[in-house]
């Protein structure tokens, strides 16, 4: 009989692991700005506004993703193409939270 064994946690696999853009300031603006739209979502939530909140944290989590996903390239023509991804979902999230401001849905 094979022993039956736990997979390991989130907590414990991000302890063991390091990857090449948790060293990327920009990755670390994205992560910072991606709390802070989850943070507005939360709040959006609250008034029971849900796919503006979906589609803030879809958005907000769309930034430091590409910069991860695009550090995993083979060359730095490929991951341009992810920052620059990254890039157009910070466009995104500037135009969702104008429009949330415009209809006063956030201040």
């Amino acid at each position: 009989m094979y022993a039956e064994r736990k997979a390991p946690s989130a907590h414990h696999f991000l302890k063991m692991v390091k990857f090449r853009f948790q060293d990327l300031e920009i990755w670390k603006l994205a992560i910072q700005i991606a709390d802070d739209l989850f943070d507005v979502a939360d709040e959006l939530e609250k008034k029971r506004l849900y796919r503006f909140a979906e589609q803030l944290r879809g958005a907000g989590m769309s930034m430091s993703n590409n910069i991860a996903e695009g550090s995993g390239s083979s060359s730095n023509k490929e991951f341009k193409q992810f920052l620059n991804v990254a890039r157009r979902s910070t466009f995104e999230n500037a135009n969702i939270l104008i429009l949330l401001h415009k209809r006063r849905l956030i201040t």
